[in-house]
């Protein structure tokens, strides 16, 4: 089950925490949750915070898909940043860690 911190504004980023397991059950939770998030804030940038995350399947991948398509139309950018190797891993395979920008800390914990 896919748990969701409320988003945090860093200074110029809009940062959303996921914990738990990011699959096809989960998925149109975190989507929900991550294009709230990226239109309810003036911020140029979506990071998610997936250093709680425990596993992540293809299912879950989906809703990054449709994310990065939302933030694209409003000229925003999406990164993923914390990812355990475990789940980075998936986004390598997949190859999709060249499409998303993939950064080691979040700029909530970077500001802090």
């Amino acid at each position: 089950m896919l748990a969701s911190s409320p988003s945090v504004t860093a200074p110029s980023a809009t940062v959303v925490y996921l914990s738990g397991v990011l699959n096809a059950e989960s998925a149109a939770e975190f989507e929900r949750k991550l294009i709230s998030a990226m239109r309810c804030d003036r911020s140029n940038e979506v990071v998610v915070d997936m250093s709680q995350v425990e596993s992540l399947d293809n299912g879950g991948l989906l809703p990054f898909m449709s994310a990065l398509n939302a933030v694209r139309s409003e000229s925003k950018d999406l990164s993923i940043c914390s990812a355990p190797p475990a789940i980075r891993i998936v986004f390598e395979l997949t190859q999709l860690d060249r499409i998303f920008t993939m950064v080691e800390h979040s700029p909530a914990a970077v500001a802090a």
